[in-house]
């Protein structure tokens, strides 16, 4: 069979050490100085922009000059209704592409509406086609999950593909409008979902490819990013407040010194640090990468204890839905109000949103160590639990077939607990292999 996977050379298990090195990562400033004043802002700026109308966030009326045109597509029709109203999809599911063209309203809903249902349509390439894009806090998948979604793209042959995304995520290919009702009922049946995974919503929460398993890890991140999602999407229903964001928006918690997790390049990051002997994180905030504007997170100059991560994460989403701009797109992401308002004023904006209207300052106590040398996850490596290891698989631009898709859960349960990782670098980590087997998973051919 021919496969896009890859298994690096192996290579001897390694010595269970800390190496140091490059990575450097902090999110306290050397040394403690008092915080700069906040940014002089007239009142009349952080009035929210945005109220709640029958279970909806909307624009207000006196905020709608100049906005983009993805905005005006939100006001004429709440998006969420495809995810929370099931006669709104079923009903679009059984017209053609040609009735769906005749009218601008559906349309708009097929370009722009489902992507809050996680479906992209592929105007320009595949006509009448759409990815799906899935919702997979921390990146774990189970064998059954491989195996569902593999069947959905093997029926659509040449034209069915998925990729493993720089989100940890997975999205489908291929998929045809008739049949969605039918994949999403798939979906919830092995405990997956598409909700909130598009447009102007909060997108995967990503964390260690290796929690649990990392003989060097800091914190488990598995159940923070649980814990994000489920806020997110109201335990997978749908949450209204927050699927009108100004513009999409990144979370991720860290918990290796390797920063497995990318989280300079997202909109919040938790950042694992000790303060007065209690665990928490400190916060990055701003993070990004678009066409015109690429900038490092930034602290925020707050902490927050392990039980508050929750809290503050919707702490900062109400304040970036409430305050950030609706014009040009290039210029809605979170870091373009943080400069408009200054660190100081937006930390002051999210305080206001606390549940007690208290942030507590940043702990100098980092537990990210500043000169470790990152580490490869590819090859096969100790776990923390004796006797076992994982093993790293590289997956060229993150594309596998529905026959590797298979094969993947065959392994996983074969070899491994029927459990796989992604990693934001597009990439899969088969946990939990016994030492014993891992010469016959090296001498698979697939």
């Amino acid at each position: 069979m021919s496969s896009s996977l890859r298994f690096p050379a192996p290579c001897p298990l390694p010595a269970r050490r800390h190496r140091r090195g490059g990575v450097s990562a902090s999110a306290t400033p050397a040394s403690v100085s008092p915080p700069p004043p906040a940014s002089s802002v007239a009142p009349s700026r952080l009035e929210p922009r945005v109220e709640e109308r029958s279970g909806f966030w909307v624009l207000k009326e006196e905020f709608r000059g100049g906005i983009n045109p993805q905005e005006k597509i939100k006001i004429e029709k709440e998006p969420m209704k495809f995810a929370m109203e099931e006669s709104e999809l079923a009903g679009l599911a059984k017209m053609s592409m040609q009735e769906i063209d005749a009218s601008k309203a559906t349309k708009d809903d097929v370009d722009v509406r489902l992507k809050w249902l996680g479906l992209f349509h592929r105007r320009k390439h595949q006509y009448g086609r759409f990815m799906m894009r899935l919702k997979l806090p921390n990146g774990v998948t189970t064998s059954q999950q491989t195996r569902y979604l593999a069947s959905v793209i093997k029926g659509y042959g040449k034209e069915g593909c998925a990729d493993v995304t720089t989100r940890q995520n997975w999205q489908i290919r291929g998929v045809q409008l008739p049949d969605v009702p039918e994949i999403l009922q798939g979906l919830a049946d092995v405990g997956l979902t598409s909700l909130q995974s598009g447009m102007d919503n909060v997108r995967n929460p990503v964390g260690n490819p290796l929690a649990g398993i990392d003989p060097h890890e800091i914190v488990d991140t598995r159940p923070y990013t649980n814990l994000l999602s489920q806020l997110i999407t109201a335990n997978g229903q749908g949450n209204p407040a927050f699927t009108n964001l100004p513009r999409k928006w990144n979370v991720a918690v860290v918990g290796s010194h390797d920063l497995f997790e990318h989280p300079h390049i997202n909109d919040l990051a938790y950042m694992p640090a000790m303060k007065n002997g209690r665990f928490g994180f400190n916060l990055l905030v701003g993070g990004f990468f678009s066409p015109k504007r690429c900038e490092e997170a930034v602290p925020l100059d707050a902490w927050v204890p392990g039980d508050d991560v929750t809290a503050s994460c919707k702490a900062v989403l109400e304040a970036y839905r409430d305050l950030g701009t609706r014009g040009n797109r290039q210029k809605t992401r979170m870091m373009w109000l943080i400069d408009e308002l200054g660190i100081e004023g937006f930390r002051s904006e999210v305080e206001k949103r606390m549940p007690q209207q208290v942030l507590q300052r940043s702990s100098p106590e980092d537990l990210v160590q500043k000169n470790w040398e990152r580490r490869d996850y590819l090859g096969v490596h100790p776990q923390k639990q004796a006797g076992l290891c994982f093993v790293g698989l590289h997956v060229p631009v993150g594309r596998v077939q529905a026959e590797d898709m298979f094969e993947l859960a065959r392994l996983a349960d074969v070899y491994g607990s029927g459990e796989l990782r992604l990693t934001v670098e597009q990439n899969i980590v088969i946990p939990n292999i016994k030492e014993a087997q891992i010469e016959a998973l090296l001498n698979e051919r697939f």
